[in-house]
């Protein structure tokens, strides 16, 4: 047969294994001998791939029913740029193979609709996403699926909750409300024993700093939009798998028609070459931010996973190799209008509803709860995402702003 004139694998594309994370960011994605030795792999804008003759048309339209073909025979199916992206993901986490999605929430419903039909089960932690439990709530009852919440910090005990017919395990670790730590090994064991699949959002941790397919996982998703692209000027996801189950994701996220651009493909490769600076300044500040606040009288909790108040620090020292710039605080009680005059009043920290880019970021939460966490003080809560500033500077809009809040929040 044939080959495609285009191909992501190469030598190149497959660094060393000695070789530490730090070094394997940098390789990479990368094949200059293939791409006239640019450093970066080009973008390629092609909705359309040429066959040169009718035999090679044959072995393409052949080949192209398996979804484990790597060569380019339309654009919906990827080109180079966008399979550079999925490779190097996958490499870095240790899975087998990647699929870029257009959005962390379009990764979420297509690797879920790729494995779960109708009358299944799923069992998903109750500190999900929020956009993910209204796809959970409101999606898939029409597809014939059936959602039940545990309890983040349930570890085997899931156990009681697998029905025979529960077909995965949707985690979150930590949750991106809470942060709650959840026992990724201890789910994967339960989960398997049962003949259920693991799937874990990954994204706060990004696969630098846990990697998912060693602790157990089946698939890990990630949106990408966050750590990945670290610019906050694109909108990406990407799917990682095993595999046993590459073909049959694949096959499904493209039959939906799921795929981005080679644009945003290219802004996710530039932002894996520069994850390890920026996630060591991110852990850095936001450590030093979180400890800050712990100090303060206005503050009734910090939940930050590397700090040993967090529920699952425990699990975190034990699975995760750092953390990153996104976590949570409860104000004590006050008045919901002080909350906004709080708010308002920064200047550093905006009011966004992302993270994971270089700004600093603040926004209130009120997270949907089947389980409640005893473990979560009562009060207000709030999200940071330190970004990339000058830390004394952040402290600095932060305690101008808690100055606004009255003197019986500082008892």
């Amino acid at each position: 047969m044939t080959q495609p004139r285009f191909s992501s694998a190469s030598t190149h594309t497959m660094p060393d294994s000695t070789w530490r994370d730090d070094t394997r960011l940098t390789h990479l994605g990368r094949d200059p001998a293939s791409h006239a030795g640019a450093v970066n792999i080009p973008v390629y804008r092609s909705s359309t791939f040429i066959w040169p003759d009718t035999s090679t048309l044959e072995d393409y339209q052949h080949q192209g029913a398996d979804p484990n073909y790597r060569g380019h025979i339309y654009g919906r199916n990827g080109n180079p740029t966008t399979a550079a992206f999925e490779d190097a993901v996958a490499q870095l986490e240790g899975g087998f193979r990647g699929l870029i999605m257009p959005s962390g929430l379009a990764a979420i419903v297509g690797a879920v609709l790729a494995v779960a039909q109708a009358g299944d089960h799923i069992l998903v932690t109750d500190n999900c996403y929020w956009h993910a439990r209204q796809v959970f709530d409101q999606v898939l009852p029409r597809y014939g699926i059936d959602t039940t919440y545990f309890a983040p910090m349930l570890g085997e005990g899931i156990g009681a909750l697998i029905r025979p017919n529960t077909r995965l395990v949707y985690a979150e670790a930590p949750g991106s409300s809470t942060f709650e730590v959840q026992d990724i090994p201890a789910l994967a064991r339960v989960a398997h024993a049962h003949g259920a699949l693991l799937m874990l959002d990954n994204t706060w941790a990004t696969p630098l700093f846990f990697k998912a397919f060693s602790h157990g996982v089946d698939i890990s998703i990630h949106a990408a939009t966050k750590y990945l692209v670290g610019h906050s000027d694109a909108m990406l996801g990407v799917i990682v798998t095993t595999e046993a189950l590459y073909a049959q994701v694949r096959g499904a996220v493209r039959h939906l028609g799921y795929i981005a651009s080679a644009d945003d493909a290219y802004l996710g490769l530039r932002g894996l070459r520069t994850l390890s600076v920026r996630l060591r300044q991110h852990e850095r500040s936001a450590l030093a931010v979180a400890r800050w606040l712990q100090q303060r009288p206005e503050v009734a909790q910090v939940l930050h996973p590397a700090l040993p108040e967090c529920p699952g620090h425990d699990v975190f020292k034990r699975d995760f190799l750092g953390s990153t710039g996104l976590f949570g605080f409860v104000l004590k009680p006050i008045p919901q209008h002080l909350a906004k005059t709080f708010l308002e009043s920064l200047r550093l920290f905006a009011m966004g509803a992302s993270w994971g880019g270089f700004e600093s970021l603040i926004r209130q939460q009120i997270p949907p709860r089947d389980h409640p966490s005893a473990a979560v003080a009562p009060g207000l809560l709030f999200r940071l995402h330190v970004g990339l500033e000058a830390v004394e500077d952040l402290l600095a809009d932060l305690q101008q702003g808690l100055e606004h809040l009255p003197s019986p929040c500082k008892t």
